[in-house]
């Protein structure tokens, strides 16, 4: 049989520092194909490319990366300064439809860092431009020096929800997880359900409320060691039940509370 196809979205970057590219980490191909069970497939995110419904026709799920660039504050309904970094529009236009369209259809999405951002933009929500600058809150950035591992690495607790989705499937009710953003969550969308934080109280585990599909988002990175990690392999192996079940019979698959 064939395999899924997971539409992985890419970042545009300048390669050698001069030549534009769209890409993607080897990471998350390597965590789509070796745990989900399912062909990745790199996305150009710009509606000049491709549209959201040849997405939708082509793909049976998709994989919202992180990503330098930040959603431009424009779609949550504030002016653009400094403090937002910069934005992608071509993606925005892309993937904010996109998860709208996911979430109409059924179709399975996994989110990621900036993804997970996305999906509550999508669904009318906002975003902090710095979480660090916010009186209480921990700085969740990359450290700007040591190896991939060092950067990688495991470095503040998530809390889940008692009895909540992401505490079924981890089997947990309190993870282990790196951290490498600094946006974060304002305001919810609607429909959005926070179900998990960090110490410092930063939403770190999301879904769709009353979607047809598998919504899950998180706001770290766990396609870092995804085939190894006790927290990213079973994030990864649950979309991979999803993606099977809208590829061999176009039927949603959620995880419910």
């Amino acid at each position: 049989m064939s395999r899924p196809v997971v539409g992985i979205i890419g970042n545009h970057a300048l390669l050698n520092e001069s030549y534009p590219v769209h890409a993607g980490g080897t990471m998350n191909s390597e965590a789509v194909a070796d745990v989900c069970h399912a062909l990745p497939l790199i996305v150009p995110a710009d509606p000049r490319y491709v549209s959201v419904e040849d997405l939708l026709d082509t793909c049976d799920g998709f994989l919202l990366t992180g990503g330098r660039p930040n959603v431009h504050p424009e779609e949550y309904g504030e002016e653009w300064t400094e403090a937002y970094g910069t934005p992608d529009r071509a993606r925005d236009a892309i993937t904010l439809p996109l998860v709208r369209a996911c979430v109409e259809r059924g179709q399975p999405f996994l989110g990621i860092c900036r993804g997970f951002q996305e999906v509550n933009v999508a669904m009318g929500g906002s975003l902090y431009p710095e979480i660090r600058d916010l009186p209480g809150r921990d700085n969740h950035r990359m450290p700007p020096d040591g190896t991939l591992e060092e950067k990688f690495a495991l470095r503040h607790t998530v809390t889940f929800s008692e009895g909540g989705v992401f505490h079924r499937l981890m089997g947990a009710a309190q993870v282990l997880t790196n951290t490498l953003h600094g946006q974060g969550i304002k305001e919810p969308g609607k429909r959005i359900v926070i179900d998990g934080h960090a110490p410092d109280g930063t939403p770190e585990a999301i879904y769709v409320r009353d979607a047809a599909g598998f919504t899950l988002s998180v706001q770290w990175h766990p396609e870092w060691n995804a085939c190894n990690d006790p927290v990213s392999r079973p994030l990864f192996q649950a979309f991979g039940e999803a993606l099977c079940s809208w590829h061999n019979q176009r039927r949603p698959y959620k995880l419910t509370a």
